[in-house]
């Protein structure tokens, strides 16, 4: 389980209450590359919605997109609350992040994270890696959300069921705080809870946070130069 329980509560509140919504919209400097960040391969065929549509519904709370609203009607959450969580932001500090997103644990968990849903191409080969690169590019101004998160993938992303190689399920980082199998597989559950479980488990530097001296600059870890192999 990686989700501690305040972060938890916080989250559980964003979505569920009936506060005001405000919207956070997808950064402007979206990545070119990333047109689709989802082709649902869950059905008879594939159907792949555009990042411009998840804006659109994100923003103004239109679905313009058949695979997006079914997204939505097998998420296990209204168009509401899956609006809400998208947008909701979460602050975070970019080498906490990309420290913990580097452990054997950040691994682990990315490996986790990509059970069903990867780069269109390459599938699982590359997965920890777009996934990792999008959570840090979304992290460098100190905030992440799930729509950061899906407008910097560094290509298109499938959500894969593949006659028993892949189920289309996503592990929910939540775990216990879902309830019913579409709200603990969806995707749209999944990216939803993604960014509050980074916020909960980023490795701050516990010399730094105690210390009185102006800190070294930090090392930050480059992505794998791996974007010629999508």
């Amino acid at each position: 389980m990686f989700l501690r329980l305040p972060v938890l509560k916080r989250l559980a509140a964003g979505l569920l209450a009936g506060a005001a919504f405000s919207v956070t919209a997808l950064p402007a400097s979206a990545a070119v590359d990333n047109d689709l960040p989802v082709r649902w391969n869950t059905g008879g065929a594939v159907w792949s919605t555009s990042l411009d549509s998840f804006k659109t519904f994100i923003e103004t709370g239109d679905v313009v997109d058949r695979g997006l609203g079914g997204g939505i009607s097998r998420s296990g959450w209204t168009a509401s609350e899956i609006r809400t969580g998208l947008a909701k932001t979460y602050s975070v500090d970019v080498v906490g992040v990309t420290r913990f997103l580097y452990s054997d644990a950040g691994v682990k968990f990315l490996k986790n994270q990509t059970r069903s849903y990867f780069p269109y191409w390459s599938m699982s080969t590359y997965a920890v890696q777009g996934l990792r690169g999008a959570i840090i590019s979304d992290a460098a101004d100190g905030s992440i959300s799930s729509a950061g998160i899906m407008a910097a993938l560094p290509t298109d992303f499938r959500l894969a069921d593949t006659c028993g190689t892949y189920d289309g399920k996503q592990n929910i980082c939540a775990e216990g705080k879902c309830q019913g199998e579409a709200q603990c597989t969806s995707l749209l559950s999944w990216y939803v809870f993604l960014p509050a479980c980074i916020q909960a488990n980023q490795m701050m530097d516990p010399v730094a946070e105690v210390s009185t001296a102006a800190p070294a600059p930090a090392f930050i870890p480059q992505n794998e130069p791996i974007r010629g192999l999508w």
